[in-house]
């Protein structure tokens, strides 16, 4: 889609992209835990060349009300605690005007929206209001769908209250076609973003994108090589005892030498290549999709019309129905079992099928 461009006071000292090109590196548990696991995992962290700033999840936005949904407001405690043990920056997400109070009371240094939120123009504006005044440093999540105008309009309620030191993380998008990665990346709108703004940092969760670790390292590549201002990473002290997605997070020596071989743009086994090689196909499966929905709404069309002017009689639509039937088997028999998932295949060709004979019959006898 194509998104209006609006002015961006960003500050040039930005605490989201470095002089001198150097990747700003994010990096922490996905959920806060215990002290102990965050003051270990900081303490491991300090000592990767690059990562700057100390990252936990203290309020999880769940879907399902009995998931693990954070800690709370000990887990500001124990950031407090990781800033003065080692000296990094810390950094929260945070949804609400409740969140950003209580983060900024615990001196939390970057506040990331959590994409939920970005959504929702009532909560940016009271997330706004709060930080109206401040100096804050905030990075503002992707939209969970892909939509531009809700990204870039979370950023102008920032603005409006003045702020200046912001950027924006692609963490993936919630769509359709998702497979292989957890959220779909949608390069284009990360770099439509970028030529809109371009003084805007914009940073990648690679995590986030992709789910599991064996993505990490292509998906951070591929970000960079588009021109990603930063990372972020999940790192914890004992990943398969994460309370929260535990199969994306690495241990910190782990992290270390993902970060080596981004930063020495290092090509492990083709795996760039296969990131370019699933993003061709899944543009492909979205324009397939796209001429098949219009396809389907012309034929709707076609079907109506022909039902409004009383053209079939029941007779004709049992006859298409057996017809249709006849045909369906016969392609399914001779289609490969591998290729073709014929779950999805009788599921679309029946559901036309029952439209058709509501509609009189008349529109199957055409495409049958």
């Amino acid at each position: 889609m194509k998104a209006s461009r609006t002015p961006l006071n960003v500050a040039p000292q930005s605490s989201f992209r470095h002089a001198d090109g150097k990747l700003v590196l994010i990096a922490g548990p996905c959920s806060a835990e215990s002290e102990e696991q965050m003051l270990k995992t900081a303490q491991q962290l300090q000592n990767i060349k690059g990562v700057s700033v100390f990252r936990a999840g203290i309020w999880k936005s769940r879907t399902r009300p009995d998931s693990f949904k954070g800690v709370g407001l000990v887990g500001l405690q124990w950031l407090s605690m990781v800033k003065q043990e080692t000296g990094l920056r810390t950094a929260c997400e945070v949804a609400n005007a409740q969140h950003v109070e209580e983060a900024l009371k615990h001196g939390v240094d970057i506040l990331t929206v959590s994409g939920r939120a970005t959504v929702n123009p009532f909560a940016m504006e009271e997330i706004a209001a709060v930080l109206k005044g401040t100096s804050t440093p905030v990075l503002v999540n992707n939209p969970v769908y892909p939509n531009l105008n809700l990204w870039i309009g979370a950023l102008e309620r920032l603005q409006y209250a003045d702020l200046t030191d912001i950027g924006v993380i692609n963490r993936g998008f919630s769509t359709d076609e998702q497979s292989p990665y957890r959220n779909h990346p949608r390069w284009d709108h990360m770099l439509q973003l970028k030529e809109l703004y371009p003084q805007l940092p914009v940073l990648c969760d690679a995590a986030h994108i992709a789910g599991r670790r064996s993505l990490l390292y292509p998906v951070s590549q591929k970000a960079v090589d588009l021109g990603a201002d930063g990372l972020l990473f999940e790192s914890h002290m004992n990943p398969a005892a994460a309370l929260s997605s535990p199969q994306q997070q690495l241990l910190p020596q782990e992290l270390d030498l993902l970060i080596n071989a981004v930063v020495s743009n290092v090509k492990l086994g083709g795996t760039t290549e296969l990131v370019e090689q699933l993003d061709e196909l899944s543009q492909q499966i979205g324009s397939l999709d796209d001429a098949l929905l219009e396809l389907l709404l012309r034929r709707t069309e076609v079907s109506r019309r022909m039902s409004e002017r009383q053209m079939g009689s029941l007779q004709s639509s049992l006859q298409t129905t057996q017809r249709w039937q006849k045909q369906m088997d016969e392609w399914l028999q001779q289609a490969d079992p591998a290729a073709v998932d014929k779950g999805l295949v009788m599921s679309v060709l029946s559901a036309i099928q029952q439209q058709s004979t509501q509609s009189g019959g008349m529109g199957a006898s055409a495409v049958a």
